[in-house]
């Protein structure tokens, strides 16, 4: 027999995960259930989360969002995928799209066909011209996918470059329609249970006293529920990804508007470009023990398109995760529940996942811990796989230019990304092991442009007769050309339809 129901959720803070978990929950939870959020107006959010990948488009679906409106209402731009520049040496140029290389051929992949063509001709076109979100954003076009049948036309997928502010407020006035209830204040004690340790209430700076069944952390790094007052735990993974600080600064926007984020590598780390609609958000990620802030400062400002439009502003944080993201009766969600660099724009598909399981293993009163378990051991499976896709950018590097980088390449690696990459190298296979993260295609893009040269590929492949095999290939890369040739331009397509 079920328990008695949750009537009372608590949300504390706001932002991006408090607002992406309260506009759900809003939605399919019955009116009796009493969902409030709690923020503080003295705690800005982080705001690093402004790209993001395709599965953002599948939540506000979800939601029920109007997507022309949301995309005016957050002044976002269209993202086909991440230009990475001078990642693995100086003057490298890496394209991670969001689609494939074309359809299989023969129930194998189009990337071994590709490597049996390329061996027997060097001059055969790149792999990348095989891409049809590559194509796009190479040419500035975009449109959505069109059409059912599998062509040119929707063999890609895209993402946004949003407002993250704007976001959590078009979130916020969904929720509150839906009868969620906002409270601007700030904490000043956590009550728990003096038998069971569950949280019972949370004290505000004014007194009052708000309880709950079900409370939910998205106070960010500070961890205020699940750390301050259940002490989690915390994976520190500055080891492998030893990134430990961020700035941030808006500059003009961009007359053209890039379909795609750029990451730059840069003597000790990263900066990012995110063109919006009304500027572009500019970032630099480094390690501070090979860099002073000043002078990645410097860096950054130097490397802006366009004219600053603020003074940059610092982060400091520790790559990792909760040892347990749900304890007791608490639940942490963004940056409460850990932190991996936003390189490959997973920080908002982290919330996305966790608010999916959260849903997936909603409990009742009794709040039986074999849910706890099964939602703590989904999410850790979800991080790792998001850290060593991560770390593999850093790892397979030949770069030598600085401290920094003779550092990443030394780094230790998991046990699964080491098969992985050596599995890649030594016969061209992919090996996936976390089904609802990066694919085949994302680790293609990512080893291959890094490098990584498989010495061998499927033998049956060998078996197709090579002048179908030809034509194939000819037929794909003319159907990309003509189905991209006939495409708007991005920042045209925004003006006529969705501008701000």
């Amino acid at each position: 027999m079920s328990g008695k129901p949750i009537r009372k959720i608590v949300i504390v803070g706001g932002g991006s995960a408090g607002w992406m978990t309260a506009a759900p929950l809003a939605q399919r939870l019955p009116p009796e259930c009493e969902i409030t959020l709690i923020e503080s107006p003295e705690i800005g959010t982080i705001g690093v989360g402004e790209a993001t990948l395709p599965t953002i488009r599948f939540f506000n679906k979800a939601l029920g969002l109007d997507g022309a409106d949301f995309v005016r209402k957050t002044k976002a731009t269209f993202k086909l995928g991440i230009e990475f520049k001078d990642w693995g040496h100086i003057g490298n140029s890496i394209f991670h799209g969001f689609g494939d290389y074309g359809p299989s051929i023969e129930n194998r992949s189009p990337h071994m066909h590709w490597l049996r063509m390329q061996g027997l001709d060097a001059r055969f076109p790149s792999l990348d011209e095989f891409s049809v979100s590559g194509v796009m954003a190479r040419n500035m076009r975009f449109t959505p996918p069109v059409g059912e049948q599998a062509s040119a036309s929707n063999a890609y997928s895209y993402g946004f470059h949003f407002d993250a502010g704007l976001y959590a407020t078009y979130l916020r006035d969904y929720a509150v329609r839906l009868g969620a209830r906002r409270i601007e204040a700030t904490i000043v004690e956590v009550v728990l249970h003096p038998t069971n340790g569950f949280i019972e209430a949370i004290t505000l700076h004014d007194g009052r006293r708000i309880e709950g069944d079900l409370f939910i952390d998205c106070s960010g790094f500070r961890g205020l529920l699940i750390e301050g007052a259940l002490k989690a735990g915390y994976d520190d993974w500055s080891s492998q990804l030893p990134c430990n600080s961020a700035l941030a600064v808006p500059s003009a926007r961009l007359a053209k508007l890039t379909p795609f984020t750029r990451s730059t590598a840069k003597a000790a780390g990263w900066q990012w470009r995110i063109p919006l609609q009304h500027r572009t958000g500019n970032g630099h990620v480094y390690c501070n023990s090979f860099i002073s802030d000043e002078e990645a400062a410097r860096m950054l400002l130097d490397g802006l398109d366009g004219e600053a439009l603020d003074s940059p502003r610092q982060l400091r944080f520790t790559t990792g995760r909760r040892k347990r993201s749900w304890v007791k009766n608490c639940v942490a969600i963004g940056l409460s529940a850990g932190f991996v660099e936003p390189l490959e724009s997973t920080s908002l598909s982290l919330i996305e996942t966790a608010v999916g399981m959260l849903i997936e293993n909603f409990p009742d009163s009794d709040f039986r811990p074999e849910l706890a378990d099964e939602f703590n051991r989904q999410i850790s499976i979800r991080y790792e796989s998001v850290r060593d896709f991560i770390i593999m950018h850093y790892k397979l590097t030949s770069r030598t230019d600085s401290e920094f980088w003779k550092y990443c390449a030394n780094i230790s690696i998991s046990d699964s990304l080491c098969h992985q990459i050596e599995l890649f190298r030594e016969t061209g296979r992919v090996v996936i092991y976390d089904k609802s993260g990066f694919m085949e295609p994302s680790f293609i893009a990512i080893m291959m442009g890094l490098g990584i040269k498989p010495k061998t590929y499927d033998p049956f492949v060998d078996l197709m007769d090579i002048a179908s095999l030809r034509r194939h290939f000819a037929s794909v890369h003319k159907a990309i050309a003509l189905t991209v040739g006939n495409m708007p331009d991005h920042t045209d397509y925004i003006d006529r339809h969705v501008s701000a």
